[in-house]
This record gives C-alpha cells, structure tokens and sequence, in this order.
C-alpha cells in the first residue's frame, strides 16, 4: 500500500469515529488528541523500558505491541491533523526526511 492510499484508509476511518461517536475532528480537536496520544505513547515506552510502577509492567512481547500501537495512534492522529491543516503530508516528509530541504 503506497502512502496515499494509507492517508485515505486512516482519514476514512476518522470519518467513521466521527459518525459512531458523534464528535467532530476539526483542527482543535486533531491537535488535542495528537497530544493524548503522545501522552500513551509515553506511558507504554515508559512500561516497555521498565520505568514504571512494578504493577504496571509487561512482558516484552506485550509491553513491545502496546508500543506499536500508541506510536500508531501517534502516526494516525498526525496525519488527520495534517489533512486538518491543509498539509501534504507525504511531500512534507519526502522535502524534509529524503530531500533535507
């Protein structure tokens, strides 16, 4: 899947969570949750490096998926955000990540 069509499939399931859930995911609202959701990542690197509350540990496996997920959430959220704010996101990362522009 080329990364076009994977910014469609995650925009299209935040259509889907602003229909089930009866909410609107403008610019604010991408932004705060882009900002919770590094919140989740940080807790789960948190449990995954052992610095956390005992209770709160995991396997490897286990602390390692939950790591996965939060980044993706993390991922996600951005790339709403970005559609939010009118950025081409995909030509954002090649100018800055490959390009170095």
């Amino acid at each position: 899947m080329d990364f076009n069509e994977l910014e469609t499939k995650l925009l299209a399931n935040a259509t889907r969570y602003e229909e089930k859930n009866g909410v609107k995911i403008d610019l604010d609202f991408s932004l705060l949750k882009l900002v919770e959701e590094m919140g989740e990542l940080y807790q789960a690197v948190m449990i995954h490096q052992k610095k956390s509350r005992p209770e709160k540990h995991l396997s490897e496996e286990q602390s390692h998926d939950q790591v996965a997920r939060e980044l993706s959430d993390v991922v996600g959220m951005a790339v709403v955000l970005a559609d939010r704010l009118g950025v081409d996101l995909e030509k954002a990362l090649v100018d800055k990540w490959v390009n170095h522009k």
